[in-house]
């Protein structure tokens, strides 16, 4: 053979780890082996060096690695359940008494993927918080935002198809509110719930069509996205910590940007977090269990019937709108503006500041003060003074229930900006977060009132009444 023409090695060995690795051979020792693969894994996920100033625990709080972390073991836990569940209305229920007596360990397994679960919508929409808070969102990271909000939208997704596997009275009748939602969109709703529950409602082929989401379509789409996600941050490079005025966070002088090797310093950081937060979820797993009420029974409805814990505010919002606007329009703008924010033009350079300034900082906490007493009033008021249907009876209630508040709570958002850049002189981004708090507030508001305070018919109570 003409060697010219086939430059390569003709050690075999050389040429089949040339063709792999693309470096040379690996070490001869155990341990220089390990170092070699590590080194190309963690870089893969994280680059060569950071900036220090970036790993203060008090600017990312550990966010984005412990969703993945949560992705792990909901990963290994639903593996591990997939060997003693059948998804049929038979059996669905009857494997999950079985996980509590007769599988080792079973009941464990359970509470860590279903808390595990739970608190990755948590940590996904804290992790959400913490790159809008630090202007994470910005050139050239805008596209890995929108990317963001689809993985916060997946992950409701895969807590919601796997609410209903343990086929009980709460997964049922939760799946059966939260589906119906889908019913308002104008067209096409009533046939994609259909397609959705494989049905008019909820029965044998939804738990079939929901364990297929589960376990295969939406871990695929959601490792696929987080992957790209995760490259794109370390291409779009890390967000530097600054204080309000201007300097590195943490850095001795205010230019200089020291830059230490991934290895060890932030990956030994986040092994700790990781075994941290692991004994904690364990510990957490071991002293509560998931939920499990009766049987799914069809023809008994408790009352009243609450969609999951996180849909709880589109429901509270179905109490106060016509349905289209509640559970279709509002939700949609809401999404629409958030992913819109990062193309906005910005009139404030905080990249890195929590709170983009001083007077973003009491701005957010003025919107926070404000939506804590304004959401339950406006509640408080629809529930017991205003009637808009009653007193525009001549008008459909589309409008006078979805159009009529709309656009009288939309007047009040730009009040809310235009007031506070007048008051305050704020700059349009200070304005802008200064909304966005408002109305994230005023969600998890809706929420807890919707778990907390609906009783019987949906009617406001106390908590101790609901219980």
């Amino acid at each position: 053979m003409n060697n010219e023409l086939d430059p390569r090695p003709e050690d075999l060995k050389q040429r089949v780890w040339e063709s792999i690795q693309r470096d040379e051979l690996p070490p001869s020792d155990d341990r220089g082996r390990m170092r070699l693969v590590m080194n190309n894994l963690v870089l893969h996920l994280h680059p060569s060096k950071v900036a220090k100033p970036t790993l203060k625990f008090t600017y990312t709080w550990g966010l984005g690695g412990l969703a993945l972390l949560l992705v792990a073991l909901l990963a290994i836990t639903g593996v591990m359940l997939m060997f003693v569940y059948t998804p049929t209305p038979a059996s669905a229920y009857q494997d999950m008494l079985n996980l509590q007596t007769d599988v080792w360990f079973g009941q464990l397994i359970r509470n860590l993927h279903h808390w595990s679960g739970n608190l990755l919508v948590i940590v996904a929409f804290l992790h959400m918080l913490r790159v809008f808070f630090t202007g994470g969102f910005r050139a050239p990271r805008e596209f890995n935002w929108v990317l963001g909000i689809g993985l916060l939208l997946l992950v409701v997704a895969a807590n919601f198809t796997g609410y209903l596997l343990p086929w009980d009275q709460l997964a049922y009748w939760a799946v059966t509110v939260g589906s119906s939602l889908l019913s308002y969109i104008p067209l096409i709703g009533e046939g994609l719930r259909n397609f959705l529950l494989g049905g008019p409602e909820v029965g044998a082929a939804t738990l079939t069509n929901f364990y297929g989401l589960h376990v295969a379509i939406i871990p695929l789409t959601l490792m696929g996205i987080v992957s790209f996600h995760i490259w794109r941050v370390r291409k779009d490079t890390l967000t530097i910590p600054h204080t309000v005025d201007g300097k590195v966070d943490g850095s001795d002088d205010g230019d200089r940007i020291e830059k230490v090797t991934t290895l060890p310093h932030l990956v030994s950081r986040e092994l700790v977090f990781a075994l941290i937060m692991t004994g904690a979820i364990l510990l957490w797993a071991v002293w509560v269990n998931a939920p499990l009420e009766a049987a799914a029974n069809p023809d008994h409805s408790p009352n009243p019937a609450k969609a999951a814990w996180y849909f709880m505010g589109l429901q509270e919002l179905l109490l106060h709108f016509h349905p289209v606007f509640g559970a279709i329009i509002i939700p949609a703008l809401g999404l629409g503006a958030l992913a819109l924010l990062p193309y906005q033009r910005f009139d404030l350079s905080a990249e890195g500041v929590w709170f983009r300034s001083r007077k973003g900082r009491w701005l957010a906490l003025v919107s926070v003060v404000t939506a804590l007493i304004a959401v339950p009033l406006l509640v408080l008021l629809d529930e017991y003074v205003i009637d808009l249907p009653g007193m525009l009876p001549s008008l459909p209630t589309v409008i006078s229930n979805g159009w009529l508040p709309l656009a009288a709570l939309l007047l009040l958002l730009i009040g809310y900006y235009d007031g506070t850049r007048r008051l305050f002189k704020a700059t349009a981004c200070e304005a802008r977060q200064g909304v966005f708090v408002l109305l994230v507030t005023s969600f998890v508001v809706l929420t807890v009132i919707g778990i907390a305070f609906r009783g019987e018919g949906m009617a406001l109570m106390l908590p101790w009444e609901v219980l």
